[in-house]
């Protein structure tokens, strides 16, 4: 979620897509709270993409006999994303769909945190997907892939040590999911921008060795157009800052993110992918996602800086709030209460 001062220029590698335009602001749902529809929210706040998922283990909980088929009667498509999906158009709003979890019947009957057996079912469900949702043109593939909550097989890594052994299986099985995705929904439409890695800060595997190891069966890098990442932060966000600890990748880190996206993920047609930070938030107060948070002012200056940051850095193609509302006890990172009352966040993000 950032700075837009500008309309998005749309082609099929993200590179040219967003070459004169500024980082745009992004954020996931809900798309209603207490049953109003939060859209005019999104529109005030200057939000200009709208997050939401799609969760192929609850969507096709049997296999599809025609799974690139959209209408196949084994799919039951989720009716907020339905709803969200044309109403965020009549918002102006362009629309980020992450697909993550895989059925039983396709991982071997686990739960949907283990990735299929075999990438091309993933493929055919993104397939699927995009034509389903033809007004989608932006698809992030899993989320957090390289957390072992999130995704499995996984053996963690200690950080800067060079994975070996098991540690690479979930990088490569990642890959080859990911490359399979793209080419897949580029056949559906050459205007679809593929976003993968989906890295976060802190995580099983770090986010330079989920990197470094994403390759296919070939030693080639996977396809993709953006990397996705999630800079979640314990400090303010400089890209004068040092090396955040322990190899996270924090938002004072997106510099060096770059240039370590560039060196191994970037390919002749796409040399240069740009950086889709899907989620940011900083809490503040207690809660169930974080072992930190800061008072209402600091959060408001965090949000500040760090829309100045992806307002004057080429390689942010968007920056992306998760939470609107405090949700607690789970979550305290957003930028209205739960009392209903806007905080000084809400406000900074706004005149961002």
């Amino acid at each position: 979620m950032s700075v837009l001062l500008g309309a998005l220029l749309w082609g099929a590698v993200a590179g040219s897509a967003a070459a004169a335009s500024p980082a745009l602001k992004a954020i996931w749902g809900p798309a209603t709270h207490n049953g109003v529809s939060q859209f005019p929210i999104y529109r005030q706040l200057g939000d200009r993409i709208y997050e939401d998922v799609l969760r192929w283990n609850l969507i096709a909980r049997k296999r599809p006999r025609h799974p690139r088929n959209p209408n196949d009667p084994a799919y039951a498509w989720p009716a907020e994303v339905d709803s969200s999906v044309p109403e965020a158009g009549h918002y102006g709003m362009r629309v980020a769909l992450e697909i993550i979890g895989s059925p039983r019947w396709a991982n071997g009957g686990k739960t949907p945190r283990w990735a299929p057996h075999r990438a091309r079912d993933f493929a055919d469900f993104a397939v699927a997907a995009a034509k389903r949702y033809r007004s989608v043109h932006m698809w992030m593939i899993w989320g957090e892939p390289s957390r072992s909550h999130n995704f499995r097989p996984l053996t963690p890594a200690r950080p800067y040590v060079p994975l070996a052994g098991n540690q690479l299986i979930a990088p490569h099985l990642y890959s080859r999911m990911l490359d399979a995705a793209y080419g897949a929904l580029k056949g559906v439409s050459s205007s679809n921008l593929v976003i993968g890695g989906m890295t976060d800060a802190a995580a099983s595997i770090s986010t330079p060795q989920w990197i470094e190891n994403m390759r296919l069966p070939n030693g080639r890098p996977p396809r993709l157009d953006m990397y996705g990442h999630n800079p979640f932060s314990i400090r303010a966000p400089n890209l004068a800052n040092p090396p955040s600890p322990a190899q996270q990748i924090d938002f004072s880190d997106l510099g060096r993110l770059t240039e370590l996206v560039n060196r191994n993920l970037g390919r002749p047609q796409n040399p240069r992918p740009k950086l889709f930070l899907s989620e940011w938030t900083i809490p503040t107060g207690v809660d169930n996602e974080f072992n930190f948070h800061v008072d209402l002012g600091i959060q408001a200056r965090w949000i500040k800086d760090a829309l100045s940051i992806a307002a004057r850095t080429p390689s942010i193609y968007a920056l992306g709030w998760i939470h609107l509302y405090d949700e607690p006890p789970v979550s305290a990172g957003g930028l209205i209460a739960a009392n209903g009352v806007k905080k000084p966040g809400f406000f900074a993000w706004q005149s961002g």
